[in-house]
């Protein structure tokens, strides 16, 4: 039995948009914040790819990383629906955007990624591209603020300096050295062990404490 509503009309009766999914993969690459993406025919854009019948979203999304722009099993959430009705010129198309953020480590040399300039990317993206960017640094920086490195971005070990020297990357301006510290520290475990990477005298390393999570204060002193 199909249904039909007061009208008379069945669900295919109606106009219906495509779907689409597009991925903002954030990494700090030359101690700077990166955005992956990929040719398209309208210029750089996001990896992204339409719906499939009888696929989810995160499906989508998945196979979209894999065949766009190489990488595999990453870890990503959804952002948000971009339906603005003029945002693809090829017609009416919905775009589940996606956000990652992933170490530079984890991805291939020939990953191509555009530099990022407070929010936004240096150069205009295709379609409504820069915008997903610039709400994947909002969520990068609300998730920074409320967990020590959740992305895992650095090494499982690192000094205190190595840790603010991110949280300056990821909210782009400086922080003050003994106010980051007394932010961060409760949320650490010291390894006894120490590095002298940075040249001078030895700092100690730490690693992210089973509970990782900062207390709510910090995310007034990260976010201004």
């Amino acid at each position: 039995m199909t249904w039909r509503d007061r009208g008379g009309q069945a669900l295919i009766d109606y106009p219906r948009p495509s779907v689409a999914v597009d991925v903002a993969v954030l990494t700090v690459r030359e101690r700077r914040l990166h955005v992956v993406v990929v040719p398209s025919e309208r210029g750089l854009a996001l990896p992204g790819t339409f719906l499939h019948p009888e696929e989810t979203l995160a499906d989508a999304a998945d196979r979209a990383l894999r065949t766009k722009a190489g990488i595999v099993d990453l870890t990503f959430h959804q952002l948000r629906m971009f339906d603005a009705p003029d945002r693809d010129d090829r017609g009416w198309v919905l775009s589940m955007a996606h956000s990652a953020a992933v170490s530079i480590r984890s991805l291939t040399p020939t990953t191509e990624s555009m530099l990022v300039d407070d929010t936004r990317p240096v150069s205009p993206l295709a379609f409504d591209h820069d915008d997903m960017v610039a709400e994947a640094v909002d969520d990068l920086r609300g998730r920074y603020a409320r967990e020590v490195d959740p992305a895992l971005l650095m090494d499982a070990e690192f000094t205190l300096l190595e840790l603010r020297e991110l949280y300056e990357i990821v909210f782009d301006r400086p922080l003050p050295k003994d106010t980051f510290r007394r932010h961060v520290i409760g949320s650490l475990q010291g390894t006894g062990a120490t590095s002298t990477a940075g040249g001078g005298r030895p700092a100690e390393l730490y690693r992210r404490a089973a509970d990782s999570t900062l207390p709510p204060s910090t995310g007034s002193f990260l976010l201004g």
